[in-house]
């Protein structure tokens, strides 16, 4: 059977460690670089078994997660956060393809997400398939920005079954969160020279909130869904901002009339799918054709 290495890039992680590397101690190897935790992350790791390597904090978190990947020595690599978890189901399903010969240099694994104590179904976070189970040597994160997927030189499939992300816990972690994420956000934005107008501020946070709560199933995730729908347009609205002050808040006359324009337009896509999910939700077929025509009649 080929070999595994776990890597995993952690800072300050002591409460959550113990339990991801508890998830992997039967792989062959495992690695933790520590960036510079003032906890007891790296006892706690050593603890466990892990390799500890240190780094300085990079807020382009997959700097290093690549360094890390220098440091295995196994044939394979699992790329994990400290916050994430290897169920037994998904544990022998890694084995099985470990054992078996197979052209792939890479595994997509869907990612379940527990955010506010629940498992979040639909929006961003499900199946929100990640690349993390891959041949050592042929892949790595590009490092351009932070919610990059790892590249992987060669042919890719798809496990069957989950790992488990505790992910937000508190809105206070989420806004802590928000403000690296969008600094990150802000800094490729600038590197690619977009070109952001007024407009952005009202256009980055609808969008968002339209993409996620309508379009991507989120208010099917009741009062959570909704919370983190509105929570991920503010975060838009955040990286406006912030791009805003990176260009010297420079002044610009705003017509209401323009204003006026924008929420009009944003009003009408937003019932253009409101009215898209009420089809798909309605069970009675008269109800569903009812919406059909209003939705007919108002976007011809």
């Amino acid at each position: 059977m080929k070999t595994l290495s776990i890597v995993i890039s952690a800072l300050n992680e002591e409460k959550k460690i113990g339990r991801c590397l508890s998830s992997v101690k039967w792989a062959d190897e495992i690695i933790v670089v520590d960036n510079g935790s003032l906890d007891a992350t790296s006892k706690i790791a050593r603890s466990l078994g892990a390799k500890v390597f240190k780094q300085k904090n990079n807020n382009m978190l997959n700097v290093n997660k690549n360094f890390g990947f220098t440091k295995a020595c196994s044939d394979w690599i699992l790329c994990l956060d400290a916050d994430e978890e290897i169920p037994p189901d998904l544990k022998a399903e890694i084995l099985s393809v470990l054992d078996t010969e197979s052209d792939a240099c890479g595994y997509w694994i869907a990612r379940k997400n527990i955010i506010f104590e629940k498992w979040i179904q639909h929006g961003l976070w499900w199946p929100d398939k990640q690349l993390r189970l891959f041949k050592r040597s042929t892949g790595s994160y590009p490092c351009k920005h932070v919610h990059e997927y790892l590249s992987v030189d060669g042919k890719t499939s798809e496990l069957r079954l989950p790992y488990i992300h505790y992910n937000y816990e508190s809105i206070s972690q989420f806004i802590r969160k928000m403000d690296i994420y969008s600094e990150n956000e802000v800094d490729y934005l600038i590197r690619v020279s977009y070109q952001f107008s007024w407009f952005d501020a009202i256009r980055f946070p609808v969008s968002d909130f339209i993409k996620i709560y309508f379009a991507e199933g989120g208010y099917k995730d009741g009062l959570h869904g909704l919370v983190l729908s509105l929570l991920q347009s503010v975060y838009s609205f955040v990286v406006f901002a912030k791009l805003w002050e990176k260009k010297g808040f420079n002044e610009e006359e705003i017509r209401l009339d323009q204003v006026e324009h924008e929420l009009t337009r944003d009003g009408k896509e937003i019932w253009f799918w409101l009215l898209t999910a009420k089809i798909l939700q309605a069970k009675n077929f008269f109800v569903k054709k009812y919406f059909q025509i209003v939705k007919k009649l108002l976007f011809i």
